[in-house]
């Protein structure tokens, strides 16, 4: 493509750690309130991160100059008596970022704004799986959706795949579906594009988007399960996503499944992903004469044209995640549990026997993926948009 990243911040005089760290800090707080809550006074807004009022409008005024909020149209009085508020919210007209999300049969390349919402996508079926070329077509069709939106300016693209992901190297380490090893995914979208890059591991991309944009927004704790191709989990307790050692944290595709009979890659029998997997849901489903293609979406089509063999799949493996997640639950404890997969998406029966293999005392905290339209290009712009309002002082470009 090659994009040119927008104009940096001027510089002035490097302040002390301690004071730089403070107004990162108080700069997400504010955004992410905003986000949360606009529009928004901003005494609500002091009063709610417990900043003081003159750090509140100290904020706001560096936020507004770099188009993230803007003054809302219509001030109000507090009351109905004293000197109006003029609320602020976010801007989403200015900015978006590029999302990518590799996963086994195709690539979803996307758009999002400011608040997390879809503005443009494109799916890109794989002609294979060497990751250049992936990762080309990938770049160029994202030039493409750019291009097609020249009022918008990208601060970013975020890079969801899954398998094992280096978020700090930017490098995918393994991905046996894909048959990748170390691939240095955000060196390569860089050179093409020519704009910052962040890249993470699907589950946890999404964890971030369920707490920033979904369900989650709140959640003292959350663990997120994504059940497709690849099975993998993210765990985030008070703001923070759970990484570990270069990113392997959330790696279950070879917990044990008591029973289980489905050859694994590693050579044991029984493991997770194998037994969950949307390969193993649509070969089964095949083996039954339900379909006869390897797209699990034509299974849950044909269990609303009534095929029962379809509907008892789709229960069956529903109610298998939801045992698996159960043991998750007795080991981690979070508030929420949000749940990626494709019966649960579709299907109330397939939610209640998710449910139901979580248990009756904690059902109820299990829910399924605030984004069921469009979770795969959430996952990829959600890489970068977590950045984005951790530091928005430090990737966002100032307007000119």
């Amino acid at each position: 493509m090659p994009r040119t990243a927008a104009p940096p911040l001027r510089t002035s005089p490097v302040p002390r750690v301690a004071d730089s760290d403070r107004r990162r800090t108080s700069a997400s707080v504010i955004l992410r309130s905003v986000l949360e809550h606009g529009p928004v006074a901003r005494s609500t807004i002091a009063r709610l991160t417990g900043l003081s009022p003159a750090a509140v409008t100290e904020h706001c005024a560096r936020l507004t100059g770099l188009g993230l909020i803007r003054e809302s149209a219509a001030p109000h009085r507090s009351n109905g008596v004293g000197r109006p508020h003029v609320p602020v919210d976010l801007d989403d007209s200015r900015f978006v970022v590029g999302g990518v999300h590799v996963a086994v049969p195709y690539t979803t390349v996307a758009l999002l704004d400011l608040r997390g919402r879809v503005v443009a996508r494109r799916e890109l079926r794989h002609e294979g799986t060497d990751p250049m070329p992936v990762l080309a077509r990938a770049t160029e069709a994202l030039g493409a959706l750019l291009d097609r939106a020249p009022e918008c300016r990208a601060l970013g693209v975020g890079v969801a795949v899954g398998g094992w992901v280096d978020r700090e190297s930017g490098t995918v380490v393994e991905h046996p579906l894909l048959g990748w090893r170390d691939v240095p995914v955000r060196d390569v979208v860089e050179a093409h594009t020519g704009l910052p890059v962040q890249v993470d591991g699907h589950a946890r991309a999404l964890v971030n988007g369920e707490r920033l944009f979904g369900r989650a927004r709140g959640s003292r704790s959350v663990l997120h399960l994504f059940v497709g191709n690849v099975v993998d989990a993210a765990f985030a307790t008070h703001d923070q996503v759970h990484h570990g050692p270069r990113s392997q944290a959330g790696t279950i595709a070879h917990l044990p499944v008591p029973g289980g009979t489905e050859p694994c890659q590693c050579g044991r029998v029984g493991c997770l992903q194998a037994e969950l997997s949307e390969r193993t849901l649509c070969r089964r489903a095949r083996e039954a004469g339900v379909i006869d293609g390897v797209n699990p979406l034509h299974v849950v089509t044909a269990a609303a044209d009534g095929d029962r063999m379809a509907v008892q799949l789709l229960v069956e493996r529903a109610g298998a995640v939801g045992r698996a997640a159960r043991l998750l639950l007795d080991v981690l404890n979070p508030e929420t549990v949000v749940v990626t997969e494709v019966g649960v998406l579709h299907r109330a029966d397939c939610l209640d026997a998710l449910r139901a293999g979580v248990g009756d005392e904690r059902a109820a905290a299990v829910v399924p993926t605030s984004f069921p339209d469009s979770v795969l290009a959430v996952a990829g712009g959600a890489v970068a948009l977590d950045v984005l309002y951790r530091d928005p002082l430090g990737v966002s470009p100032r307007v000119s």
